[in-house]
């Protein structure tokens, strides 16, 4: 079952400061997160509620992102640089 996915503008923000070519495969990325978010976790980390933020490395790009079980939302807070 496919999820409804929601990006932070924040998030945006860093997307539209990517080249096209690397821009178009993190959003196919995003798109495939929304369809089976559990599968593409490479690490996780809590949030100061204490919900757990899944970390996917994809493309030189760090994706965290929280999987609302309950609302059936696949949430991407934030976009970042790998380290």
């Amino acid at each position: 079952m496919k999820y409804r996915l929601l990006v932070d503008l924040e998030a945006i923000a860093v997307l539209d400061a990517i080249p096209k070519k690397k821009r178009a495969l993190l959003l196919e990325r995003f798109v495939s997160l929304r369809s089976s978010p559990d599968q593409y976790a490479d690490d996780h980390e809590r949030d100061i509620s204490g919900r757990r933020i899944e970390i996917h490395i994809y493309a030189g790009y760090a994706i965290h992102y929280w999987i609302d079980f309950a609302d059936r939302h696949v949430k991407i807070l934030t976009l970042k640089v790998a380290q």
